[in-house]
């Protein structure tokens, strides 16, 4: 029982993440049944955190410099509308793998990608690499085990 708490607390650690921390957990014995949902709630748990408070910070710096701010420039709301169409769904699925996902999440948010967009982005990616890192450790494992 110890041993997958520990898989949630991997996960939701930055610098360890799903990419680490599932198949360490199958390779050391423990189930990939429990193993890929509690290393993804781990991880998603502190992107989630990491989001909503981007998203305090950001309200906060727009109150402490008052609304007499000038409107974004058409080239900002450009630039924010490509990211929020296209940019979002390639960071957040290849981020696990090049930059990890907290990393992710926050470049997306940096770049003006919607709060809501990047939430569904990262799930989505953070299951199927939890799923694809949990599969193929899973495979990987029991082909040299018997072997």
């Amino acid at each position: 029982m110890v041993e997958y708490i520990l898989v949630f607390l991997g996960a939701a650690v930055p610098a360890l993440e799903i990419a680490l921390v599932i198949p360490v957990g199958i390779v050391r014995g423990l189930s990939p049944f429990w193993v890929i949902p509690l290393a993804f709630a781990g991880n998603m748990l502190t992107v989630l955190l990491l989001i909503f408070l981007y998203q305090r910070l950001e309200d906060w710096n727009t109150r402490r410099k008052g609304t007499s701010e000038k409107e974004d420039s058409k080239r900002k709301q450009r630039g924010r509308l490509i990211m929020n169409k296209y940019g979002v769904a390639g960071l957040s699925l290849a981020g696990p793998i090049l930059i990890g996902t907290h990393i992710a999440a926050f470049f997306a948010l940096l770049f003006g990608a919607s709060k809501r967009k990047t939430i569904l982005w990262m799930t989505v990616s953070i299951a199927l690499w939890s799923i694809i890192f949990g599969v193929l450790t899973a495979m990987g494992f029991t082909y040299f085990i018997k072997d």
